[in-house]
């Protein structure tokens, strides 16, 4: 589970998903008879963190390899009504607050199993960004493998700490290309995919991490590596 003070800092987000006047929030895994509702959550067979074998495994007696490691969790595919999907743990659940039914305009929810917001999703075809100077050290950031071949620059997965004001602002999101160290603009975050745009951001609460080395031992726990795994799952088809 999260830390208790960690909490959303994604004003990009909240401020494309206020463009609608109207909208109608929906459990995105089912409704009351247990149908999918406007997004789609199936099974999928990808770990988020799978265990690699190691020459050092302890086996049985009969030499057989045993395993002391937790089976890797099971994942389940969200999909938005046009297309755009990523995949999350099972026992986490989603909540669609859909905007527009035409073009689709609406953000997901994710919630881990014990009921806290660990992400939110965007997807539409206006966003707005604000940006600031800062002060910026990159922790990680790989490109995300299905949104290759989409508009420039190529969406990746982040994670990096903005200093303003000797005030430090952890992030870990979607980012249209890589992130650069040093004195920068703050990133909007949003990423072209085809005629649309997404936009993907992790929740933190204000402080969330005592240091930078507290945050790296975060994303290489199961909470953050569960969510780099979510960032890094998303496509379109």
């Amino acid at each position: 589970m999260r830390p208790v003070n960690r909490a959303r800092t994604f004003a990009a987000l909240t401020a494309a998903a206020s463009l609608a006047l109207t909208g109608c929030m929906a459990n995105a895994s089912s409704d009351g008879a247990g149908a999918p509702t406007s997004g789609t959550s199936t099974p999928a067979s990808a770990s988020a963190n799978p265990a690699p074998a190691g020459a050092g495994s302890p086996t049985t007696a009969g030499g057989e390899p045993t395993s002391t490691a937790p089976a890797p969790a099971a994942l389940v595919t969200y999909t938005f009504p046009d297309g755009i999907s990523f995949k999350h743990p099972a026992d986490w659940r989603v909540e669609l607050f859909k905007a527009a039914g035409s073009p689709f305009v609406g953000t997901a929810t994710v919630y881990d199993a014990g009921g806290a917001k660990q992400a939110t999703v965007y997807t539409g075809q206006i966003a707005d960004g604000v940006t600031s100077p800062v002060t910026r050290t990159v922790f990680e950031s790989l490109p995300v493998p299905g949104l290759q071949g989409q508009p420039a620059p190529t969406a990746h997965y982040s994670f990096y700490v903005d200093n303003v004001n000797d005030i430090a602002k952890y992030r870990m999101h979607l980012t249209a290309g890589v992130p650069l160290s040093g004195g920068e603009m703050s990133l909007d975050g949003i990423i072209r995919v085809g005629d649309r745009v997404l936009v993907a951001d992790v929740e933190f609460i204000e402080q969330p991490f005592a240091s930078d080395e507290a945050a790296k031992a975060w994303l290489a726990g199961p909470e953050g590596q569960a969510l780099k795994a979510l960032l890094l799952s998303m496509s379109y088809r």
